[in-house]
């Protein structure tokens, strides 16, 4: 079983966007108007319904487990936005092609990171605290969450965005126990770019080798 400890750090590493999402139909449409406290209640219990249906035959499917994980992901997360964010000064420097393959290397890295941690998943109660109506044309929110067991009790924010053109929620950043993870990220972007002299596309490969 693992520890809180443990499941505290998969979510570091994990950037805690599993949490966070617009609610999928049964067909895969993402519903975009859904209250955000309801889609993070919502996007957990399915996130560990796709946990307990590849526990047993991990790591064997673990293709497919990790393409499940990220069809939840899909449209949940504003990966770009998150990217370039993490990128900081560099995402203005870069080409275009360089930031959607660090997108894509971002994104991949989140998701092996992520599931992979997760089988170990212990059951600790994960409880939305602070679920409430929003207010007329609001589009930012902090969602609170507490990761709780018998230990020790951890805080969770999740910084999200609405849409204006979609209407979609989308989370941008999770503070977890104080700790800023898009600003860690960022941190960790910035070391890598300034230890490479400043070559994206090394850093971008880098990243994506240090996920797996």
């Amino acid at each position: 079983m693992m520890t809180l400890g443990r499941f505290i750090t998969i979510i570091c590493l994990a950037f805690g966007l599993s949490s966070v999402a617009s609610t999928q139909t049964p067909g895969g449409v993402v519903n975009s108007q859904q209250n955000p406290f309801d889609n993070i209640e919502q996007m957990t219990g399915q996130l560990l319904i796709i946990i307990d249906k590849h526990k047993d035959r991990y790591p064997a499917n673990e293709e497919a487990y990790f393409e499940a994980l990220n069809t939840l992901m899909t449209g949940f997360v504003d990966f770009n936005f998150v990217a370039k964010k993490v990128m900081g000064k560099y995402a203005k420097s870069s080409s275009k092609v360089q930031r959607a393959r660090f997108e894509v290397a971002f994104r991949q890295g989140l998701v092996e990171t992520y599931g992979r941690g997760l089988m170990s998943y212990g059951n600790e109660k994960i409880v939305l605290i602070n679920k409430q109506a929003l207010a007329d044309k609001q589009r930012r929110v902090v969602a609170k969450q507490e990761i709780r067991s018998e230990a020790a009790v951890y805080p969770l924010q999740y910084l999200m965005y609405q849409k204006k053109a979609t209407g979609e929620w989308n989370v941008v950043n999770v503070t977890l126990n104080g700790i800023d993870l898009s600003k860690t990220f960022a941190s960790q972007f910035l070391n890598a770019a300034r230890k490479s002299s400043g070559n994206i596309d090394q850093v971008i490969e880098n990243w994506l080798s240090g996920s797996k």
